[in-house]
């Protein structure tokens, strides 16, 4: 981890490869040597710029792979995809188990008290309960929506009521119409890369 400090966003001569273990232990590797061993980050071609985008995205991937195990145990048991809970939790806490909102939600997966009590969620700040809670919501969401991801998105951030006063359709609110995009972009980028 301490490399990550010290300037690993720079362009580096390879790619950084990480996988979780059983035990939740995340290894890194510049030679991976296992098949479990996913790009963390991509090897830079000579003098190419390192995007701004990419250096924030590193510290979410970097803590993307200390989550892998509890991501993948939620979507097996409601039956998403992994990459749609990544995804979701990449916008909403980056990764921050101890993140709270302005208006209150909190956690990974950025609960709020009432949806939280709904699914059960004792400690928000819980990882495995908040994503567990929040997998269950996305699950529900999804169904009542007909598979929308969009709209299933749409209603996470802004509440299910929101999108079906709207006509099922995206609610005209900013926070929303940004919200939506950004997180199918890094879902598609994860259902690549998981």
């Amino acid at each position: 981890m301490f490399l990550f400090g010290c300037g690993l966003v720079r362009p580096a001569a390879a790619s950084v490869y990480a996988y979780t273990d059983d035990n939740g232990t995340v290894s890194l590797s510049n030679v991976p040597s296992d098949k479990r061993y996913r790009v963390l980050v991509a090897e830079q071609k000579d003098n190419a710029p390192v995007a701004s985008a990419a250096r924030g995205t590193l510290p979410i991937l970097v803590n993307k792979a200390r989550y892998d195990r509890i991501v993948d145990d939620a979507a097996r048991t409601y039956g998403l995809e992994g990459a749609l809970l990544h995804a979701v939790i990449s916008v909403e806490s980056h990764y921050n188990s101890k993140a709270i909102s302005s208006k209150g939600a909190a956690g990974l997966m950025q609960l709020m008290p009432g949806t939280a009590k709904r699914y059960g969620v004792v400690d928000r700040f819980d990882p495995v309960q908040n994503i567990d809670g929040g997998a269950k919501y996305l699950r529900d969401l999804l169904k009542l929506f007909n598979s929308d991801v969009s709209l299933t998105l749409a209603a996470y951030n802004a509440g299910e009521n929101a999108v079906v006063r709207h006509g099922n359709r995206i609610p005209p609110f900013r926070e929303t119409r940004d919200y939506v995009p950004k997180v199918l972009g890094f879902y598609r980028k994860y259902q690549i890369d998981l």
